[in-house]
């Protein structure tokens, strides 16, 4: 019989959590349930495991829970009581608890932090064991540990068909609302409140589809890959086989997600109202939202020309230039690398006579408009500033990359035998993006994560003696064409001729739900496209009106990477660390790949890389010319010349790995800016180094490290104590600075770590000195650089990369309380600054000295006055405080939420800087 699961709550990225009305009070939530609520017997039995080559030594983790859906009476029950449906929760205490256990964490003890992850359930360990629809060629297995299924097929329709069927009992609700993110249609369905509006528009500006484009996507995969490709639909089509199957008996059941209800699509006491079922399309829709979130790396072209710009306003052409460029850090000799071995792999370098570059004129650039009637509450100052933020976002360089990875050879472990401690940062959500599965058919043979109602194949996890996972790597496949305006604002010259715009539009409007009660409102999104790509932008260049397009190389080909994740998935296909490279090209979107087996260790960075034109400079704008497209691109298909598998970096068992999105190899170019000397990056580096150098690596010590480096502050750990040699460089006499220096620096000597003093009691070790730098960094970093680098050039060069990215402020795809920090920020350039007006050796620095003029005095006097400052500022002014956490609250302010997408809300937990999905591995042996 078909589990009663649980179901996902309304958004808080998609929203900010609301309570339910008044009126769900106990007494009345209790008659609901009463009439809502009936258990499904279950019957265990047992299940076989597949062949496992790990010994019992892989795990992973995926908080808060693998159960992400729940009927119109769990959702009620937790919103009275706060209790929660079975598996809605239990991964998310020992994912916390790692925070305050690591220190005296053994191999023994891994499983407490982690799930077991081997193949197969134990018959003592079966929670369940179902048929879907009946059917004789699949099962599905559920352990009692964690809820997790392993789907069993004869056939491969039967294999994918129980993907789909589980898929849709785990995240059913949770699939709509993406498919419905993908088309932009979010609001409609789901309701209008603010935040709503500004996830729909961030993807709706990128990824403009039509129904007939996203069609296109899924013919061209197919014709274009020959048999797989026609065993890739095969497999889609069974899936969504299942997942409609799950719907049909879920309504007839009434034991549907009770989103639908609180939403307005169904009705709790006639089941009026109807839940559509999926077609092929609605995957493409998914795989673009989760694309464009985590792998496509570019952009911000436009912002890089301003800044320039105004570099060259302030200091003239050529030393403006050399400014911009030191601060751009293209390629720093001090950067982190992931393939450190000293190979190079040339992309994005700066041209030695640049071609084509289309600067706007000064003051001349404005973003292109994308909504329009705007009414209601799709008009108000709420609206607007979501608006601005989602344009913000989906026009940056900077994504919001995420995600780590420690690989270590067994040359230099305990056992003789790689380990690895990898996996992606997605956020924190209520359901999580991803579900875990275990996936056991013809021609499929793996257990892992899988974003959800993606989950055809294991997308990040494990095979039968081998496991692989990604982090965003963030090179550059998104180009920004300048197009000349011809007759109108929607006509440009294409290849000489004068060429309409394509006029693509989504109306959307909404009324308040028992979810939602936002007033009523609506409004169009409204986008141009041209040949090189959607407008973003118009200006003048050299007196010529413009339109700023941006094309991406995975833009209309969101499709094409399920042939690489169909083949990580093929035990007959992965046996090396060739094949896997081998099946990783094969993905179209900017990642970093990682791979380990009983023997070997692998890297490989995937993606489209467009061959550009000889000349073009990656970083700023150039003419829509074909002197300056893409060689070979056809606009039809979007396709190119792309570089070649051996120039994308690579390695096969190097001395150890690291990636938390930072630099990959030496000269390979990212777009987003920050690969310098300070780089998140360096807190992982620092100590698997440590860790390989002293030899006899063991599972628990690589966690160690991951884990002690997601509680430490990198401003405290790489950047404070230079700022203290200058401001220790003389007895500091002020009381309230030297008060402040000895409460930091008796920190620092700590670890620099963000930590409760003791488990559970939601206040930090350390709470004044963290508070003080928290407040400190800001003021010091706009004291120190904005008098050299002038107010203009100062604002246009953190338009490009944002001052500080710490765990308390809102940042990234998810905002606040969403666990990843310091990716983007100014470390690197203070580090710099300081080492240098230090008198010390610093490889690639600034072209100017910044602090105090480069005098050591004058700039111990601006940190002195900066830090007194900050000592001076209460914690309820660098922590104002949001709907979950009262002002002053340092704990509080930087803990983790599981953002709702659903009805079911989780409780928040202390900081750490760590992937959310996250698997231990250490194979034993071999096929």
């Amino acid at each position: 019989m078909p589990r009663r699961t649980r179901h996902h709550a309304l958004f808080d990225r998609l929203r900010t959590p609301r309570k339910l009305p008044g009126f769900l009070k106990a007494a009345s939530v209790c008659a609901l349930i009463a009439g809502l609520l009936s258990p499904l017997a279950q019957t265990p039995a047992a299940a076989a495991a597949s062949n496992d080559y790990c010994g019992g030594q892989c795990s992973d983790i995926l908080p808060p829970g693998e159960n992400g859906n729940a009927t119109l009476a769990q959702i009620l029950l937790n919103q009275a009581f706060g209790t929660q449906p079975s598996h809605a929760e239990d991964q998310l205490g020992p994912y916390a608890n790692l925070a305050t256990g690591y220190s005296t964490l053994t191999d023994a003890k891994i499983n407490t932090f982690f799930n077991d992850a081997s193949f197969g359930v134990a018959s003592g360990q079966v929670a369940s064991t179902e048929s879907p629809a009946g059917r004789g060629d699949v099962t599905i297995v559920r352990d009692k540990a964690a809820g997790v299924p392993h789907i069993t097929g004869t056939t491969r329709y039967g294999t994918e068909f129980g993907a789909g069927y589980a898929a849709a009992e785990d995240r059913l609700w949770l699939m709509d609302v993406f498919r419905h993110v993908g088309r932009g249609q979010l609001t409609s369905f789901a309701g209008g409140v603010a935040s709503n509006q500004g996830l729909e528009q961030e993807f709706y500006r990128n990824a403009p589809y039509t129904e007939a484009d996203l069609q296109a996507q899924i013919d061209n995969a197919v014709a274009t890959n020959g048999a797989r490709g026609q065993q890739a639909l095969a497999d889609a089509n069974a899936y969504l086989d299942g997942i409609n199957s799950y719907i049909d008996a879920s309504d007839k059941g009434r034991y549907f997600p009770g989103e639908y209800v609180l939403t307005g699509h169904k009705d709790s006491i006639t089941n009026a109202g109807t839940i559509d079922h999926f077609k092929i399309t609605d995957l493409v829709a998914l795989a673009s939202v989760i694309g464009t979130l985590f792998g496509s790396g570019g952009g911000g072209e436009v912002n890089n020309a301003i800044s320039l710009l105004a570099a060259q306003e302030q200091y003239g052409v050529t030393e403006g230039t050399k400014v911009w460029e030191s601060f751009r850090e293209r390629n720093d000799p001090e950067a982190v690398l992931t393939v450190h071995d000293g190979k190079s792999f040339p992309y994005g370098t700066k041209p030695a006579s640049p071609q084509g570059e289309a600067l706007p004129d000064t003051g001349s650039v404005t973003t292109e408009p994308l909504v329009y009637n705007a009414t209601g509450t799709g008009a108000d100052q709420s609206a607007s500033a979501a608006s601005a933020a989602a344009t913000a976002t989906a026009l940056s360089s900077a994504k919001r990359g995420m995600s780590n990875a420690l690989v270590v050879s067994g040359k230099y472990t305990a056992s003789g035998h790689p380990i690895a401690v990898f996996g992606p940062q997605t956020g924190y959500f209520a359901p999580q993006l991803l579900m875990l599965q275990e996936i056991q058919g013809p021609g499929i043979s793996a257990r892992g994560a899988s974003f959800a109602g993606l989950s055809m194949y294991v997308e990040l996890g494990r095979g039968q003696d081998y496991s692989w996972s990604a982090t965003t790597s963030g090179q550059d496949i998104i180009d920004s064409f300048a197009v000349e305006l011809c007759q109108d604002d929607y006509h440009y010259l294409y290849h000489g001729t004068c060429t309409a715009m394509d006029k693509v539009e989504q109306t959307n409007s909404w009324k308040p739900t028992t979810a939602d009660g936002t007033a009523a409102g609506s409004y169009t999104m409204r986008v141009w496209k041209t040949k090189y790509g959607p407008v973003e932008y118009r200006a003048a260049v050299g007196g010529k009106k413009v339109a700023y397009t941006t094309l991406r190389s995975s833009y209309m080909h969101e499709a094409d990477s399920i042939i690489g994740f169909q083949m990580l998935n093929d035990p007959g296909y992965v046996n090396s660390p060739g094949t896997f490279q081998s099946a990783v090209q094969h993905i179209n979107y900017t990642f970093n790949w990682f791979y380990a087996d009983s023997s070997h260790t692998a890297y490989y960075n995937s993606g489209d890389n467009p061959v550009r034109a000889t000349g073009v400079d990656p970083e700023f704008p150039v003419w829509g010319q074909a002197a300056y497209e893409w060689r070979n691109w056809d606009p039809t298909t979007n396709t190119a010349d792309y570089t070649p598998a051996a120039q994308h970096p690579q390695s096969v068992d190097q001395d150890y790995y690291v990636s938390w999105n930072n630099k990959q190899a030496l000269d390979y170019t990212t777009a987003s800016w920050g690969d310098g000397s300070v780089h998140r990056g360096n807190l992982l580096d620092d100590r698997v180094k440590k860790l390989v150098a002293a030899g006899g690596v063991t599972r628990s010590s690589l966690v160690k490290a991951m884990a002690d480096a997601s509680l430490t502050d990198l401003r405290a750990e790489d950047v404070v104590p230079d700022l203290l040699k200058v401001i220790n460089s003389s007895t500091v006499t002020d009381s309230t600075a030297a008060a402040a220096v000895g409460k930091i620096q008796t920190w620092l000597a700590a670890g620099g770590k963000r930590t409760e003093t003791s488990a559970g009691s939601k206040t930090y070790a350390n709470s004044d000195a963290i508070r003080i730098l928290d407040a400190w960094w800001p003021l010091l970093v706009k004291a120190e650089f904005q008098p050299g680098l002038g107010s203009g050039l100062y604002t246009a060069l953190t338009a490009n990369l944002p001052v500080d990215e710490a765990p308390w402020a809102a940042h990234g795809p998810t905002g606040s309380h969403a666990g990843s920090s310091f990716q983007y920020g100014w470390w690197s350039y203070v580090d710099k600054d300081i080492r240098s007006v230090l008198g010390q050796s610093v490889s690639g620095p600034l072209a100017e000295q910044y602090c105090g003029g480069g005098s050591l005095s004058s700039c111990r006097d601006i940190l002195i006055s900066t830090l007194k400052t900050a000592a001076g500022t209460s914690a309820s002014t660098v922590y104002p405080g949001d709907s979950l956490c009262s002002a002053g609250d340092q704990w509080c302010a930087d803990s983790i939420v599981q953002r709702t997408l659903g009805g079911i809300k989780h409780y928040n937990i202390s900081w750490q800087n760590r992937p959310t999905f996250q698997q231990v591995v250490e194979y034993t042996s071999h096929r």
